[in-house]
């Protein structure tokens, strides 16, 4: 991913918050069979000793991708945070000058690290608690994997395969308007807020 200085975010505190927040993400593998792409919830596991830690997922065992995960193969994690398309009429200086372009506004982090294969029904077990817990934590009457039938969930974890990723490189990219004078990104934060479009408005948070 290109990067200019101007965008890059490099906090590994921010990347994995973000990860956290935007974690259905695209699990790339390109080898010599070619290149494929799945998309698939990410639970972010954050290493105390403060690397970047590691993305815990799972596939279908009748998905062929994680057979070409075998042997510690590299892979490439892509998520995607809030995006917006920026105007030029919300730029001030479009009426001094004229010289203004449309553009996007956008969050995007990259992992790229080397996965295994996790076959354990005891680690799948408790990936799919944690997973679900995560994402049930903010509603009015959370579900357990507990509240199903447990020979139901047990017929069900034979079923997939667990993925295991230790990051060996996080990318961050927030392209917020950095690059625009202070007037500007105040007019760019007006008008995304002024939308009626969840993604813009996120996007317009992140404005500074």
């Amino acid at each position: 991913m290109y990067v200019p200085a101007h965008f890059k975010e490099d906090d590994i505190g921010k990347l994995q918050q973000y990860i956290r927040d935007y974690g259905f993400g695209l699990l790339v593998v390109a080898d010599g069979a070619g290149i494929e792409a799945n998309h698939v919830p990410f639970q972010l596991v954050a290493d105390p000793e403060g690397s970047p830690g590691k993305l815990h997922c799972h596939l279908a065992r009748s998905n062929p991708a994680w057979k070409r995960l075998q042997e510690g193969a590299r892979v490439l994690v892509v998520f995607q945070g809030p995006h917006a398309y920026i105007s030029p009429s919300w730029y001030e200086t479009k009426a001094e000058t004229g010289r203004v372009v449309p553009t996007w506004n956008y969050l995007a982090v990259h992992a790229q690290g080397s996965a295994r294969i996790i076959e354990n029904s005891n680690w799948l077990q408790q990936h799919l608690h944690q997973l679900t817990d995560q994402h049930e934590s903010g509603m009015s009457d959370p579900w357990s994997v507990d509240d199903a039938p447990s020979e139901y969930t047990d017929r069900l974890i034979t079923a997939i395969v667990g993925v295991e990723i230790t990051i060996e490189t996080l990318t961050g990219k927030l392209k917020a308007s950095q690059n625009q004078p202070e007037r500007n990104r105040a007019g760019v934060k007006a008008g995304l807020e002024a939308g009626d479009r969840a993604h813009s408005r996120e996007m317009a948070g992140l404005i500074s």
